[in-house]
């Protein structure tokens, strides 16, 4: 009798089992019933959405074309213009794209940072990396095209600029949303000036960039007024180019700034991505993830669903990733580049860019003049302009970064107005840096191959370079057996990025190797101005001259481009002889994308590659990211 009670129990749990397992299939079949349901729901919409758009579109510019009748058949309503020379609308490449027989929405594009990031919120961030993803979320007035140079609207449909230049008045667009879906005003672009001029704010590079703005006022919702306070050659620039923070997110830091100062993650703007959480990230996730922006007003929308960087700071760790296809994109060292075009694996599931960007950045060797209230031994010029003589960038260039680059003798792009060619790169001599350094008092007095001090110190410092650098760590080796040639000690000091960044801060280094980026008319006022010097600021090295300031304050004001080129060659001349940087060189790019990604062009600017509005996209059929 029991075994027959065991052989029933047996019969109902294998009943029961199999009745589970019906079930569970027949609720995996509803699932993906709707899963395929809600991905064609998605289809309709993002169709339904592009129709919208393309229909907001239409009436924007026959909104435009009544505007302009208007302002044509009446003269006296016309306000007076200098130098407004107008692009055409900043979706035009964009739209080019879309028209393309293969363009597709969808997959992910994937790429690397080389170090991790303190923090995505803006004001208070201060590296390459945040703005890389600042750009794709935050949006401002204007935006350059990246063939003619020119200036297109983004937010702003018009703009008009008063003839003495010390006004500039601009147009928004009506349909502007933020990505939370409340409506962007000019009440923002007056918020957004106030917030960064707010002393509370631990903004002061962005208040030294905006420093010569007098106001910015609201006129209505759609029309904003930036006043100068004084003429500047990049006014325009200065008002087009801020990035517009919602007031109704940021405006409540103002009661609260060091919550602000000290946050990680607050980042909400009115750009084609957002982040999932506008509060939520933090640097400990190793990762920074966009998503496509379902609210976005423009009229082409992203074409990604998303946009992800895996922060990955061993340079080899990086290759292997790319190899297997976990990133889109990777810049090659030098080192290696030659026998990764010549790797088939490489070559066959990528394309590759090798360039000099016109507006490349450049590395160099920043000597701290002060320290902790004292002078170092940088604070003399002589002794900076001897380590430039004793650092041969040519033989860096050749033997480190072999040739891919070109040495730099200042800020200025060569081949750019900016540059004057009579202002060379310091070449290196290393008879006349002894001569200059016995001069400033430095001599080895007793013999033991080590230069002293005047005060009988050994001539010994610190370089600090990010430490997961290869290339930069060869480099700095190379560098401290050079200087020892020399009778000088220089210490390498390898250091995590976030580390090096609150060393810069407090300006807590002898000296250290980094580098800026660039762009077509850069501004030297915040890295060599005096007035630079302060906390926070980005003359971090303490670095003083009178001369320089005069110089730099005049060609901010000078708005005739001939006589401000005379100007800004005078200040690169009085660099070239000071030698606060030592000027190392430019890099060239050399890249690999993904053969998956499509419309990757060269432009005046350089590769097209993180290009706002997105210009490329995956085709249907080679998107492996869902």
């Amino acid at each position: 009798m029991k075994n027959g009670n065991v052989g029933i129990s047996k019969l109902w749990f294998w009943l029961g089992l199999s009745l589970f397992v019906v079930m569970f299939l027949l609720l995996m079949i509803q699932i993906d019933r709707q899963w395929t349901k809600m991905n064609e729901m998605t289809r309709v919409m993002e169709e339904q959405a592009k129709d919208i758009r393309a229909t907001r579109g239409l009436l924007r510019n026959l909104e435009q074309t009544i505007r302009t009748t208007d302002f044509s058949s009446n003269a006296n309503n016309q306000p007076s213009s200098l130098n407004n020379v107008k692009g055409t609308d900043a979706f035009e490449r964009a739209r080019l794209a879309a028209d393309k027989e293969d363009y597709a929405q969808g997959d992910w594009l994937m790429m690397a940072f080389a170090s991790n990031i303190r923090t995505l919120t803006p004001l208070v961030s201060a590296d390459a990396y945040s703005s890389e993803v600042q750009q794709y979320v935050l949006e401002s007035l204007l935006s350059r095209d990246p063939d003619t140079l020119e200036w297109n609207g983004l937010l702003a449909e018009d703009w008009t600029t008063s003839s003495d230049g010390l006004t500039i008045t601009f147009t928004l667009r009506r349909d502007i949303t933020f990505s939370d879906g409340e409506p962007l005003t000019a009440k923002d672009v007056e918020f957004t000036f106030n917030f960064i001029m707010n002393e509370a704010i631990a903004a002061p590079r962005s208040r030294a960039y905006l420093s010569r703005m007098e106001r910015v006022t609201a006129l209505d919702d759609y029309h904003v007024e930036f006043v100068f306070n004084e003429p500047y050659f990049n006014s325009l620039q200065l008002a087009g180019s801020l990035d517009i923070l919602p007031e109704h997110f940021y405006g409540r830091f103002l009661d609260d700034p060091k919550t602000f100062n000290e946050s990680r993650g607050l980042l909400m703007g009115s750009g084609p991505f957002r982040l999932s959480n506008p509060e939520g990230w933090t640097p400990d996730t190793g990762v920074v993830e966009l998503v496509r922006n379902p609210r976005y007003w423009g009229p082409v929308s992203a074409s990604f669903d998303r946009i992800v960087w895996r922060i990955i700071e061993n340079d080899s760790a990086r290759l292997t990733t790319f190899r297997n296809g976990d990133i889109d994109v990777y810049s090659a060292r030098p080192r290696e580049y030659q026998n990764l075009l010549d790797d088939k694996g490489i070559t066959e599931r990528s394309q590759n860019f090798e360039y000099m960007s016109p507006t490349a950045g450049y590395s160099f060797i920043a000597w701290n003049q002060e320290r902790g209230g004292e002078k170092t031994i940088f604070a003399d010029k002589r002794v900076r302009m001897a380590m430039s003589m004793l650092t041969n960038v040519d033989r860096v260039l050749e033997e480190i970064f072999l040739g891919y680059g070109q040495p730099a003798a200042s800020p200025f792009m060569p081949g750019s107005a900016q540059h004057d060619e009579a202002n060379e790169a310091i070449a290196y001599n290393i008879d006349k840096a002894r001569e200059l350094l016995l001069e400033a008092g430095f001599q080895d007095s007793n013999n033991d191959g080590i230069l002293e001090t005047p005060d009988g110190d050994r001539f010994e410092f610190s370089l600090t370079y990010f430490q997961d650098s290869d290339d930069t760590r060869r480099m700095v080796l190379f560098l401290r057996d050079l200087y020892a040639r020399s009778g000088i000690i220089m210490k390498p000091n390898p250091t995590e990025w976030s580390v090096m960044v609150e060393n810069i801060q407090q300006k807590n280094f002898d000296a250290i190797t980094l580098a800026w980026t660039s762009g077509i008319e850069i501004d030297i006022y915040q890295m060599f101005h005096s007035s630079q010097t302060v906390e926070g600021g980005d003359n971090f090295i303490n670095y003083r001259n009178s001369e320089l300031d005069a110089i730099i304050d005049a060609a901010r004001s000078e708005v005739d481009e001939d006589k401000r080129m005379e100007l800004w060659h005078q200040a690169e001349k009085i660099l070239v002889d000071d030698q606060p940087y030592t000027f190392l060189f430019r890099r060239n790019t050399m890249a690999f994308i993904d053969r998956r990604i499509h419309n990757l062009e060269k432009t005046s600017l350089g590769l097209n590659l993180m290009s706002v509005p997105v210009e490329i996209y995956v085709p249907a059929e080679l998107q492996n990211r869902r």
